[in-house]
């Protein structure tokens, strides 16, 4: 419970708190006029001074950081598990935590600073306070229930958002927190609720994925899983031989030498059997004329001189034997002389063949050379062949990898969202005992409150677990409040029976805004009892004249504090008071 709440402002008006109902009453201040209002008398302070005492963010706005109140320190006077101590934080410093009392069960002990005092961070302070007020493990965050998370529904902050719903302590606060949260504090597997939010970050990684895919921002990345497995095999196979090409790769350093003398060889080859060709082309006609070479006949001479008309005189026919021999010797020597030009032509096609032999034996050499070594610069750009191949396997690879995520994901979550949505089963049907005492806590809560006592659901959804409370009328104003209420003082019995939690709920006037003034005293005086059944304190911020008429004046007798006129805080910065920084509840 809180004892006191104090500074060293000479000015401010020490509180001190007692166990059950605490009833912090705002009175108009003396000689104030009807339209200065109360709204701002303190009482929202009061909320953001314990906040701010128990590891709230300090911005530069906020309440402790304003001119006047920046170099004071404001302190708590309160239990700690076993322990009573004092916590004091000022708003020049406010990640220092100064601390009085017993520490030695703490997690994290302070430090015992040369002034013989004890400090530590604020982070620590937090963990320390989760530990021993919600038995949180201190080395784990994300997607866990955090102490400024949990203890925020103990002490709603108006300014932050903390009285729009019952399961939102702050306008910040994310879903699946409320989820976590509410899970923890009621009893069940707040694990399950972490898990889905796990899987809803995958889901938004997978809907990111696809859409940049589908708009082209990824086009290269994604495709087909089974196009780009076959892509992707046959490129590993291309790679597979140049790797093993180059693994077989010998490098001669003469090659292009030795290329270029195996073109002339080839060259020199050809012009021989070019030159071989046209050779037979003319022995095989020398050999026909040798052939058809022979001296003409009498008849052939005596058909000659008719047809020139000239009648052979006997004389002639005598000597046509020396005609005849003189043709018959010069058919031989024609002869002899195209027989000498054959045997020229026979030995120089021999003589090309042979040199050709020889040219093809030399040549035959050196492809083998050329067939079995490589050029240097050959060899370098199959390396960089290889290079860019390998790359363009990786790049393929990893459009495979990335297809089939896209594929295969959507049908993981699916899965996975099914089986937490068992387990989530399970767990309220193992821990029904549990929520039954919440549902006939609120029921017993909102029945004090209302002639149709309202409700509390829980239940399952593919988002996570469901909580939901019905009252009639829930459409006004004022009955979503009073929701709010019968939630809050249902958690707070249940957390007070399993000995968890600050030991303590602290409720802003804002939250009866709307409210009849009937079910305000019905509830304040419902707080009551349960505070004092329970063991738990109950401190709740109102104005003078707000308190409802039908309210028990023996119950303001006793749990109204001292009135706070002039208010604590607006006395000090003028009497146009100081609105509330918005005092936003960290993680």
């Amino acid at each position: 419970m809180i004892h006191r709440l104090y500074s060293q402002l000479s000015t401010f008006k020490t509180l001190e708190f007692h166990q059950g109902l605490n009833l912090l009453i705002s009175d108009r201040q003396v000689g104030a006029t009807e339209k200065q209002t109360r709204n701002r008398a303190g009482k929202s302070s009061f909320v953001e001074l314990v906040h701010f005492l128990l590891g709230a963010n300090c911005p530069a706005d906020g309440l402790c950081r304003r001119a006047a109140l920046v170099d004071s320190f404001f302190g708590l006077d309160l239990d700690v598990k076993n322990s009573r101590i004092q916590v004091e934080r000022c708003g020049n410093d406010p990640s220092r935590i100064d601390v009085y009392g017993e520490t030695a069960e703490w997690p994290i002990p302070p430090t015992l600073t040369k002034e013989k005092s004890l400090e530590l961070s604020n982070e620590n302070w937090k963990k320390n306070l989760g530990k021993l007020w919600f038995e949180l493990d201190p080395t784990k965050n994300k997607f866990c229930p955090t102490f400024r998370s949990l203890f925020c529904y103990f002490a709603r902050n108006q300014n932050a958002g903390g009285l729009v719903e019952f399961k939102s302590q702050s306008k910040e606060q994310a879903a699946w927190d409320q989820q976590v949260a509410i899970s923890y504090l009621l009893g069940l597997d707040w694990t399950i609720a972490s898990e889905f939010e796990k899987l809803r970050n995958q889901e938004k990684s997978l809907k990111t994925l696809k859409a940049a895919a589908k708009d082209g921002a990824l086009s290269d990345l994604v495709g087909s899983v089974a196009q780009l497995r076959t892509q992707l095999a046959l490129q590993e196979r291309q790679v597979s031989e140049l790797r093993k090409q180059l693994a077989e790769y010998r490098v001669h350093e003469h090659y292009h030498e030795i290329e270029r003398e195996a073109s002339r060889l080839n060259q020199e080859i050809l012009d021989l059997v070019n030159a071989n060709a046209l050779d037979t082309q003319s022995l095989t006609e020398l050999s026909a004329i040798v052939q058809d070479e022979k001296p003409p006949t009498l008849r052939d001479l005596e058909k000659v001189y008719s047809e020139v008309g000239i009648a052979l005189p006997q004389t002639v026919i005598h000597r046509y034997d020396d005609v005849s021999r003189f043709h018959e010797s010069v058919v031989r020597n024609r002869k002899a002389y195209l027989e000498q030009q054959m045997l020229r032509l026979r030995q120089q096609i021999q003589d090309r063949n042979s040199k050709k032999d020889k040219l093809d034996q030399k040549r035959s050499e050196l492809l083998h050379i050329l067939h079995s070594y490589g050029a240097l610069d050959h060899f370098s750009e199959l390396q960089g062949q290889l290079g860019r191949q390998e790359a363009s396997v990786e790049r393929l690879r990893q459009r495979y990898q990335a297809a089939e995520m896209l594929e295969s994901t959507k049908a993981h979550i699916t899965a996975e969202r099914a089986h937490l949505r068992e387990r989530l089963r399970l767990d309220q049907s193992e821990q029904q005992q549990t929520l039954n005492e919440a549902i006939v806590a609120f029921e017993e809560i909102s029945s004090r409150l209302y002639e149709v006592a309202g409700s509390l659901v829980v239940g399952v959804a593919d988002a996570g677990p469901t909580f939901a409370v019905e009252i009639q009328g829930k459409s006004s104003k004022g009955i979503q409040n009073m929701q709010i209420f019968c939630f809050d003082l249902m958690m707070m019995r249940l957390c007070a029976q399993r000995g968890l939690g600050p030991g303590f709920l602290i409720h802003d006037s804002h939250l009866f805004d709307g409210v009849d003034s009937r079910q305000v005293a019905s509830g304040l005086q419902v707080g009551r009892e349960m505070a004092e059944h329970w063991g738990f304190q109950y401190i709740v911020t109102m104005n003078s004249d707000t308190l409802p008429e039908s309210l028990d004046r023996r119950l303001i007798d006793e749990c109204a504090l001292p009135p706070v006129s002039p208010p604590c805080l607006s006395s000090l910065l003028g009497r146009s008071q100081i609105p509330v920084g918005r005092g936003s509840q960290d993680r």
